[in-house]
């Protein structure tokens, strides 16, 4: 394992052959690394597009280790994958981001406690252990609230909001009787995110906050640099950033989600340890977009420049929405991407287009 930055020609490996996955292998081709891919589903995305695929269960112990010991540095696209996995890769290869940033982002009520402790705001919040614990959670943290399990939620899965007492028990239901956190309403005037990386040596780089709109828990579409944001709210942001990639000594990119309260400030809703779906407009508004930032950082080269040079308007093509590539690439101002995906499902994210136009 190297201790300095990687040349091009060394080998980098993915956990998760995904969008993101796609997105990075295709963005560390271009700095000249070969891009491995691991992922437990054959003809994954990224495969089409990585120098190797390999296709294995993630408790496969042994795929697991051969795998990054062909890799010069591994990383990972998502939160979810198993803390067991990361650590057999971390035997023969340095993981970037570390296991502490998905230990603490794979479990709600773990990471909550975390940014607080970070000395950030967060809505209030309960543990819900089981189905007794989730009268006494409501009467502490009032109503409305949401219900969600701890683990394994996203795109608005594993959530069901509890508006008034009555609704206790179907929410329970509704999100499987599993451990939970019960998070407060926030009287926000919109959501934001800030996007950032860090690099081996704690440098950490911000782009622009982004407003973001979702329908049905799942990202409809991103607006950057978000309008009407002051200088103040700017360099907060640039704050929290750096107090949770510091807290989670994380080297990569990573998201941070949060509430405008207005006068009130931001106070965080959730993190991403990854490259995140409200920074796919970075990809054609930046100097240095997302998914080559995240490589760069994972090689252990200098950051990019995050500057925008144009204003974005990023849209999710969710479902059937992919069927309008042909409409989509025959406009000048959008610059289209296609995930490679075989089937067409309602709420899967099929790709992204990004409408760029003057700062």
């Amino acid at each position: 394992m190297s201790d300095g930055p990687l040349a091009p020609g060394s080998t980098i490996g993915i956990l998760g052959g995904g969008q993101l996955g796609r997105m990075l292998a295709t963005a560390g081709a271009a700095l000249g690394f070969d891009v491995h891919v691991f992922e437990p589903e054959p003809d994954c995305p990224a495969s089409r597009v990585a120098a190797r695929a390999y296709c294995a269960p993630w408790d496969d112990a042994g795929a697991v280790e051969a795998f990054a010991a062909r890799c010069d540095a591994v990383t990972y696209e998502f939160e979810n994958v198993p803390l067991d996995t990361v650590a057999v890769a971390a035997r023969v290869s340095q993981v970037r981001p570390g296991a502490r940033s998905l230990e603490l982002t794979q479990d709600r009520l773990t990471e909550k406690r975390f940014i607080n402790q970070a000395g950030v705001a967060t809505v209030p919040f309960a543990d819900v252990t089981d189905r007794d614990d989730l009268g006494a959670a409501i009467a502490r943290i009032g109503l409305p609230a949401v219900l969600k399990t701890r683990r394994f939620g996203y795109d608005g899965k594993g959530q069901a909001w509890i508006r008034q007492t009555g609704d206790a028990g179907a929410a329970w239901t509704a999100i499987g009787g599993k451990p939970a956190i019960l998070e407060g309403a926030a009287d926000f005037r919109r959501e934001l995110s800030v996007v950032a990386a860090r690099s081996v040596d704690g440098e950490v780089k911000a782009w622009p906050l982004s407003e973001n709109v979702h329908g049905d828990g799942i990202l409809e579409r991103t607006t950057a640099p978000a309008p009407g944001v002051d200088a103040a709210t700017q360099a907060r942001a640039l704050e929290i950033a750096r107090a949770i990639g510091g807290g989670l000594g994380h080297v990569g990119v990573f998201a941070v989600e949060l509430f405008d309260l207005g006068p009130d400030g931001l106070v965080v809703n959730e993190i991403a340890p990854r490259v995140h779906n409200t920074g796919h407009w970075t990809m054609d508004a930046c100097g240095c977009g997302q998914f080559e930032q995240h490589m760069r950082a994972v090689a252990g080269w200098p950051l990019g420049d995050p500057s925008p040079h144009s204003a974005c308007v990023m849209t999710n093509l969710i479902g059937k929405d992919a069927l309008n590539w042909e409409q989509i690439a025959g406009d000048p101002a959008a610059r289209l991407h296609l995930y490679g995906k075989r089937a067409v499902r309602a709420g899967r994210k099929m790709g992204h287009v990004n409408r760029l136009s003057p700062l």
